[in-house]
């Protein structure tokens, strides 16, 4: 026991000196790389439709504790991916921070390298693109913007996740704001399954097949789910960055299979 203790402090230190030497190299956004990893298929190489969906630090200290987060999609024989987010900045002149744009879906956020949180491909994947552009553009939050504890770039992607269930989406504890539900004190869980208690998004608990067990206190997401433990400010210890339960992204699978990459 003692040693797994001092095994979960170790990663704890780890993850915040990382996140801080993150923030810390990321201090000028302005000319920060936005540059893609290479996680996601090129458009001309893979022809069938995918989905993926993507988290990064957050710019500034607030990288600390949270990732921005955005859905990406490529319909069957499209040329380019498609991105939808949420971009809080926008708001003092637009009506919305709603954002859906053409641009490479694994690219950085302002320096920070993305991680793949869920990647769907195939058959039925086209009908699951045209449910998550209506979700996006019946999102109910777009005027309004809050880092903590929502609405946020992650209430907007539980949003999408929740009216499209079968992306079986597990977001991990940095992405602070997904259980934000507006008035509503009860839900399904970000992941679109199971059951969410929450008070305003400070407040709350969530169980399903596909979020796990996660307790919200104060923003703060504890819990453990299939793909790991779900820690503040590290997200989730026991998964490889840039796969999915330790599947690398290049192969694919059927979007019913209930496997993610």
């Amino acid at each position: 026991m003692h040693l797994s203790r001092l095994g979960l402090y170790a990663v704890l230190v780890t993850a915040i000196a990382a996140a801080t030497s993150c923030t810390n190299a990321r201090s000028d956004w302005r000319t920060a790389s936005r540059e893609p990893v290479g996680l996601a298929p090129d458009p001309a190489d893979v022809k069938e439709a995918v989905v993926q969906v993507y988290g990064a630090r957050t710019v500034g200290s607030k990288g600390l504790f949270g990732v921005h987060t955005w859905v990406a999609v490529k319909p069957a024989r499209a040329q380019e991916w498609i991105v939808y987010e949420v971009v809080g900045w926008r708001l003092p002149w637009s009506q919305s921070a709603v954002v859906v744009q053409s641009r490479a879906p694994d690219a950085r956020w302002f320096g920070a390298e993305p991680e793949l949180y869920a990647d769907r491909r195939g058959q039925g994947v086209d009908q699951l693109i045209e449910r998550i552009d209506i979700a996006a553009r019946a999102y109910p939050y777009g005027a309004k913007y809050r880092a903590w504890p929502g609405p946020n770039s992650n209430t907007f992607t539980a949003w999408i996740a929740r009216a499209v269930p079968e992306l079986e989406l597990d977001l991990p504890a940095t992405a602070i704001g997904k259980d934000y539900l507006g008035s509503s004190i009860v839900g399904a869980a970000p992941s679109g399954s199971g059951v969410q208690l929450s008070l305003g998004g400070v407040l709350g608990l969530a169980v399903s097949a596909v979020d796990g067990l996660e307790f919200n206190v104060l923003g703060l997401n504890f819990g453990i789910s299939q793909n790991g433990l779900k820690l503040p400010m590290v997200g989730r210890v026991g998964i490889t960055s840039g796969s999915i339960n330790g599947v690398e992204p290049s192969r694919s699978s059927s979007p019913m299979s209930g496997e993610s990459l």
